[in-house]
């Protein structure tokens, strides 16, 4: 079993059902609150997706139904212990299922509430790494290390760059991706522009974002 299981002690690998999911049962934590409960874990951990870009921006640009969080996939037992107030289910496919070894693997998202049926508070994305380098799922040419992978606000909340959460949200991208592109794109600084284009050339050839980060 590997550390992913490990931190836990609950991970089972016996086949499981889903459960019921309401998916509009958020009120999720904001950064500084997350930032407080993962005080003092010795793991990589930082604000993805929306509000990573407000944390960059400075400022809140749209409101966050969620909360999500990366973590590398096998340190993810660690940052369940010390989320332990919440109970944690596995989300794919559009249902939630219990945390098992089966379910980890086929899934990346997991989403924490409170218990005794409370809001879910926070989604802890498992991402894969290997040791201090992140690696871009959809294709394993991209890759970095921590430190350039994360930046921090003022305060100390850690936070994926900006060309990194656009490469992630230019896959499939809604309304919103494409308003959070354009509100972002003005900040990025030249070499943020050119990861970024290289990126998107490589994996999204033919990007409707290239000619404006040409540009």
């Amino acid at each position: 079993m590997g550390n992913e299981a490990a931190g836990s002690e609950l991970v089972g690998n016996e086949a499981v059902g889903p459960l019921p999911l309401d998916v509009d049962a958020w009120d999720a934590w904001s950064p500084a609150e997350a930032q407080r409960h993962l005080d003092g874990v010795d793991t990589a951990w930082y604000v993805a997706v929306g509000w990573a870009l407000d944390l960059f921006l400075g400022r809140p640009t749209r409101a966050h139904q969620d909360l999500e969080i990366g973590v590398p996939a096998d340190r993810f037992g660690e940052v369940r212990a010390a989320l332990d107030d919440l109970e944690f289910v596995v989300i794919g496919e559009g249902q939630a299922w219990p945390i098992a070894e089966s379910t980890l693997a086929a899934h990346r998202h997991t989403w924490g509430r409170e218990r005794s049926g409370g809001p879910w508070r926070i989604d802890v994305f498992r991402e894969p790494w290997k040791g201090d380098e992140w690696t871009y799922d959809r294709n394993r040419r991209i890759r970095m290390p921590a430190e350039d992978l994360i930046s921090y606000t003022v305060e100390g909340i850690p936070f994926a760059r900006p060309e990194v959460v656009l490469l992630l949200k230019a896959r499939a991208p809604r309304a919103k991706d494409a308003t959070d592109f354009a509100t972002v794109l003005p900040h990025l600084n030249a070499d943020q522009r050119r990861r970024l284009h290289d990126a998107l050339t490589l994996v999204h050839p033919g990007h409707p974002w290239l000619e404006a980060l040409a540009g």
